[in-house]
């Protein structure tokens, strides 16, 4: 342990030693924080005999709690497998598991994604007769979440906003959508958090199991915590107080998500006395990149506190260009992937970072013409296709046949010829009866013939096999009685999608063979609780696009930010607005510091938004860079200076024609063309060395130039002129 202390420098032994007590680790970017979290347990473990099922350590991604866990292991061995290292939401669905029936919930609770969360808002949005023009799905769906966040029930929201009318209808769909949740016995993912600290209020005994149990807490990127987590937190450290929370208040960029930046800035509040220790080495990024974030954060208010500094040195400068064009900017940035990749690196040590997933989709279309590999990592997910989505509501159903939702999802697909009249029928019923969909059906099944019997008859039977087979058979099972196997192979398109029903398959398998003790329960909460991130492939060797927010917590050799323009990012509302304002700088630190080695950051003059071109300054978050650590290119300014050589050369020119005593007039039909001695006029078909075929749509005398509009095949209408074109004419 001695040699495993001396690696760390002094403020990271103080962060791992300081083990009694609250202690608030200010963790820089790249400054070692996960380092410190496993080596802070590994010396509890270790030195001070504390035992592993006395530990809770939370992080926010199952990427970060699988790192975490692997990394304790290595340095305690079996040890490891005894303490609870999980993402918040995990944690508490374990909790849950275990107590949920306390509040009135059967311990069988499926847990419903976004997707499902919608429909589930348009059906109430259906009954209560509210326009989803008025009431937008996913915006009242933002409402619900907001409300769990704070921990406000439909009648505390109601209460709120009673003389709101707006709001007060928001609260009559929260409190019908927790109402048919609670109705199917399902749960939403803020549910897990807020119900989880219910429990605790509630249940003194059960937090006081759990404050038994967990004498030590450790709570990894605490800045990203909204109020019922940082409630929870506080619940669980209770009277012991061992708590250790490490974050960045310059890396809070989750605000629109409830997270808020209070919880760490006031941490010292919440517990008296607590140590604070601030991680300022940074052992990922050159001192021109850190310089440039640091210059950048610092004017931002209401701050711990802290500068980035490195012993790798200055590094190169930071690379800006501004472009003429979003395509210009493409292609800028697709030519510096050739230049890295010739200089030795890989596809996949480049990032392409931008601040809406909209902006990718001219760099996409760059790419895709210079055959360029990339990825967007917020793609379509594995688990929203379709297929996998129908798998997963047919395997919830089965694990818990009360769950309406699923039901509705999966009743007719395949095809039962279930139509409208008898889903009206069973709704009725089940109403009438005040039960689930489900069990309307088995009590009326002489009525409900057909498709409808031979569907309960289905879920009935799987549901049997839950607790007989292995997960993996189960899944197989599931896909073949339900008819869905049958279905895909009558289907000419199906056969891709049933090798993402077997990628699922699989996927089952290899969890039962991973895990010590594979249980139904446990699998299907994993599906559920899996993020884009957790699913990144660091090997794959292709440029990878994302969005900043995405990039948290990943680091590559290179990267280039796109779309550095005042509006663009920071956007047009955060410039007005001092808050937002504040997290979109916090959000530029975060897309700064992923840079190990090279960044470069780009824009455009003008850019192409609702099909009319609007013309954008550089992001204000560029004047906030001394000069000193960049170096600028400005394509247009380029053109400029080209234009003004230009000039000079025909005024000398002009004035060796005047002082020469044979001069001769030349006739304007002989003077040469500009255009590289072409006679182009519109309707001409010509060639240019990048962009290919194209038309010329006009040509209009510029001073001693010409301009040429030309539509391209490849890339649309661009102007061009004559002398520097290089256009071949296509007789």
């Amino acid at each position: 342990m001695n040699e495993l202390l001396n690696q760390l420098n002094p403020p990271q032994r103080e962060a791992v030693t300081a083990t009694e007590g609250p202690v608030l680790v200010l963790a820089g970017a790249g400054s070692g924080k996960t380092r410190v979290l496993t080596c802070r347990i590994a010396y509890m473990l270790d030195e001070k005999g504390i035992a592993p099922w006395n530990i809770l350590a939370i992080t926010f991604t199952n990427k970060a709690a699988k790192e975490m866990a692997e990394r304790v292991e290595a340095l305690v061995g079996a040890a490891a497998n005894d303490m609870w290292v999980r993402t918040f939401h995990s944690a508490c669905v374990r909790i849950l598991r275990r107590d949920i029936e306390r509040l009135g919930y059967g311990k069988n609770f499926n847990i419903i994604d976004a997707d499902d969360q919608k429909n589930l808002v348009k059906e109430c949005l259906r009954e209560l007769r509210l326009s989803e023009d008025e009431f937008p799905p996913r915006a009242v769906l933002a409402e619900i979440s907001s409300a769990k966040d704070k921990l406000m029930t439909p009648e505390d929201y109601r209460r709120e906003y009673a003389t709101e009318h707006r709001l007060s209808q928001m609260g009559r769909v929260y409190a019908l959508y927790q109402e048919k949740l609670r109705a199917s016995n399902d749960l939403d993912f803020d549910d897990l958090i807020m119900l989880t600290v219910r429990l605790f209020k509630d249940c003194p005994d059960v937090l006081e199991f759990y404050r038994n149990k967990f004498k030590y807490i450790l709570v990894d990127e605490y800045q990203d915590t909204n109020a019922a987590q940082n409630e929870l937190v506080i619940l669980l450290a209770g009277e012991h107080k061992n708590i250790c929370v490490v974050g960045d208040d310059d890396q809070s960029i989750y605000r629109f998500r409830g997270a808020d930046v209070t919880n760490i800035l006031e941490f010292e509040r919440a517990f008296p006395g607590a140590k604070v220790v601030r991680l300022e080495q940074n052992y990922r990024s050159t001192q021109n990149i850190l310089d440039a974030a640091n210059s950048v954060i610092k004017n931002n208010s209401g701050r711990k506190g802290k500068n980035l500094w490195t012993e790798d040195g200055s590094g190169e400068k930071i690379q800006v260009y501004r472009a003429n064009s979003d395509y210009d900017e493409a292609d800028y940035i697709a030519g510096r992937v050739r230049e890295l990749a010739a200089d030795g690196y890989r596809y996949g040590d480049i990032a392409v970072l931008f601040r809406a997933r909209a902006s990718s989709r001219v760099i996409e279309d760059v790419f895709m013409r210079e055959a360029l590999p990339y990825r967007v990592l917020s793609g379509l997910r594995f688990y929203d296709r379709k297929e996998i989505r129908d798998m997963i509501a047919y395997l919830r159903l089965i694990k818990n046949p009360d769950d309406d939702i699923s039901l509705r999802r999966i009743i007719n697909v395949p095809s039962r010829k279930i139509g409208k009249v008898t889903m009206d029928s069973i709704n009725s019923i089940a109403r009438r009866e005040g039960v689930s969909l489900y069990r309307a059906i088995g009590g009326h099944l002489d009525e409900l013939k057909g498709g409808v019997a031979e569907f309960y008859e289905t879920i009935k039977n799987l549901s049997a096999l839950t607790a007989e087979l292995p997960i993996d058979e189960l899944v197989n099972r599931v896909y073949q009685d339900s008819g869905y196997a049958a279905s895909l192979e009558r289907d000419e398109k199906g056969a891709e999608r049933a090798e993402n029903v077997g990628e699922l398959i699989s996927g089952a398998a290899h969890y039962a063979e991973t895990v010590d003790e594979p249980n139904f329960d446990d699998y299907m909460d994993n599906l559920v609780l899996v993020s884009d991130v957790d699913n990144y492939d660091e090997d794959m060797d292709a440029v990878v696009m994302m969005t900043m927010h995405a990039s948290k917590g990943l680091e590559f050799p290179v990267v280039i930010v796109c779309g550095f323009d005042d509006g663009v990012f920071p956007g047009a509302k955060a410039i007005y607005d001092m808050e937002e304002l504040q997290e979109e700088r916090r959000l530029c630190y975060v897309a700064i510091t992923r840079a190990r080695r090279r960044l470069y950051l780009t824009g455009s003059h003008s850019r192409m938004v609702f099909g009319k071109t609007s013309v954008y300054k550089p992001s204000r978050f560029l004047d906030e860079i001394p000069g000193e650590l960049y170096e600028l290119t400005d394509a247009r300014e380029e053109l400029q200076a080209r234009r003004e050589q230009l000039r000079e050369s025909m005024a000398q020119y002009r004035q060796r024609q005047r002082v020469m005593p044979s001069a001769t007039v030349t006739k304007e039909a002989e003077r040469p063309k500009p255009s590289g001695n072409l006679d182009l006029r519109p309707g001409d078909s010509v060639s240019h060395a990048k962009f290919g075929e194209g038309v010329v749509i006009s040509a209009e005398p510029m001073g001693n130039d010409v301009h040429y509009k030309i539509n391209f095949k490849s890339v649309g209408e661009k102007n061009l002129l004559g002398l520097y074109a290089k256009l071949t004419k296509i007789d």
